[in-house]
């Protein structure tokens, strides 16, 4: 299995390579060459699969220069069941993704269950053991530069802290995440941990990112990688609970199901066309965005056109305060043919600040791969987080607010599951509002936003960000 960039411009990678890279050296992204498809007797095996026997099978298909025993160890590290506990009380089982049915043809599929109570955490253990892994087999050692906009730096950071040869530098937008989102990376105090805020928005985080990323003497001398969801490596460990969530709810692989995903920077519905692609029986992809409804626009008209940072709203689901979403350019990849060369053209505009409309027969094609979406406002996840604690008594985030709005815009008479993006004690202020009172808190945690917090306070300025690399590696 080899790996190539959506730009053209880069040479082909094992998977092991693509780990590391993060960025491809041309500005794009890297995927399969190829996706694999499954047959109807893969199916059928894979139904009676544990999650952690669902993983291994799914991943083999992609990764082909790691020894099959090795990746299942591997596996088995990062799926252990006592590292996903601290759900709901009544989900708790050696079930990672528990799927939870509100109703007829609705279903929550549970995926914040990990150390930092956001989805981020299924990829981020697996990716936390492989990097641990890769760099100790070759040798290495790696300064893993990240932006967050809430769930993706806890998420890092507490599968990364400790790990051998790893040093996380980690950009958040100043004073716009949660309290607890904020507090769960700024306690961190491990020697290989550093956080950075940044004044602005998580798009200028992002673009510092890239930036780095894009300077290749800077990240060849300094071994910059990436945890991000351009790295491949988080998107394969998301595929994984597509197919999870569709035999929970389906007794024949005849049956189809739609997937209804909050979205942000495109990462997790991503690896849901990966799934679908490789042959899950998906009928609709249903993009739930916030008031920052770029991508709804554009699956409405065709037209991708990214807001300034002026533009992006701050709002009570902030993990999706994002105007540009990195993962779009691998599905508009696909979606272009796999024409290298047209995207770059695409992007070239994009990366200037401008826009890219797709003509006619692109945008028909939109079809094909079951893409649909909405957009949420604030007053609409108050809503929806207090109907389904009146209708199901159950508690959800303002994230996943978003999602179940979406599903229910679009749902028909087949099941619909929506992806759970966080537990509701990471928004609570918003969900005291919608229902009067403040969601449980395990234990542990109670007095998290209390904790000693360690972080720098950074100008939007990527020349600062690199000196800071530079004296801290």
């Amino acid at each position: 299995m080899k790996y190539i960039s959506t730009r053209g411009k880069s040479p082909e990678l094992s998977f092991s390579e693509v780990l590391l890279t993060g960025l491809a050296p041309d500005g794009g992204l890297y995927l399969p060459e190829s996706y694999p498809k499954l047959t109807d007797d893969d199916l059928n095996k894979m139904r009676l699969m544990s999650y952690q026997d669902l993983a291994f099978f799914i991943f083999q298909k992609f990764i082909d220069d790691v020894p099959s025993n090795d990746l299942r160890a591997i596996v088995g590290k990062s799926y252990a069941s006592d590292i996903y506990t601290l759900g709901r009380e009544e989900q708790k089982s050696e079930d990672i993704t528990p799927t939870l049915k509100l109703k007829d043809n609705l279903f929550l599929l549970s995926l914040s269950n990990g150390p930092t109570l956001a989805f981020k955490d299924i990829a981020m253990q697996f990716l936390g053991h492989m990097f641990e892994y890769v760099l100790e087999k070759n040798g290495k050692t790696l300064n893993i530069l990240g932006a967050t906009s809430g769930d993706t730096g806890p998420a890092a950071e507490y599968a990364m802290k400790g790990k051998k040869g790893v040093k996380v530098f980690m950009l958040s937008p100043h004073n716009t995440m949660s309290p607890f989102q904020a507090a769960q990376m700024y306690s961190l105090m491990d020697d290989n941990i550093f956080n950075i805020a940044i004044k602005g928005v998580f798009d200028d985080c992002q673009d510092i990112v890239k930036a780095v990323s894009n300077d290749l003497a800077f990240k060849d001398k300094h071994k910059i990688g990436a945890v991000n969801s351009i790295n491949w490596g988080r998107i394969l460990a998301q595929i994984v609970y597509y197919f999870k969530g569709y035999f929970d709810v389906t007794s024949k692989n005849t049956d189809k199901v739609d997937f209804t995903v909050p979205t942000g920077n495109f990462g997790n519905v991503c690896a849901g066309h990966i799934a679908r692609a490789m042959g899950l029986p998906t009928n609709h992809l249903v993009v739930a965005t916030n008031e920052n409804d770029v991508l709804d626009e554009f699956f409405k008209t065709g037209n991708y056109a990214p807001r300034s940072s002026e533009e992006t709203f701050q709002t009570s689901s902030p993990s999706m305060d994002i105007s540009k979403a990195s993962n779009f350019e691998r599905f508009i990849f696909d979606l272009l043919g796999r024409d290298s060369d047209l995207l770059r053209r695409y992007w070239d505009n994009i990366d200037k600040g401008g826009a890219f409309k797709l003509d006619g027969e692109s945008f028909e094609r939109i079809k094909h791969y079951g893409f649909i979406s909405s957009s949420s406002k604030h007053e609409n996840r108050i809503d929806y987080i207090r109907s389904v604690y009146n209708d199901f008594n159950v508690i959800i985030d303002t994230h996943t607010a978003d999602g179940v709005k979406a599903a229910l815009d679009h749902i028909k008479n087949i099941p619909m599951i929506v992806l759970e993006t966080a537990l509701p004690i990471k928004f609570e202020k918003s969900v005291f509002e919608a229902i009067g009172v403040y969601p449980e808190r395990p234990p542990q945690l109670k007095n998290l936003e209390s904790l000693d917090q360690r972080y720098e306070v950074f100008n939007s300025d990527t020349d600062q960000v690199k000196n800071f690399i530079i004296n801290n590696s």
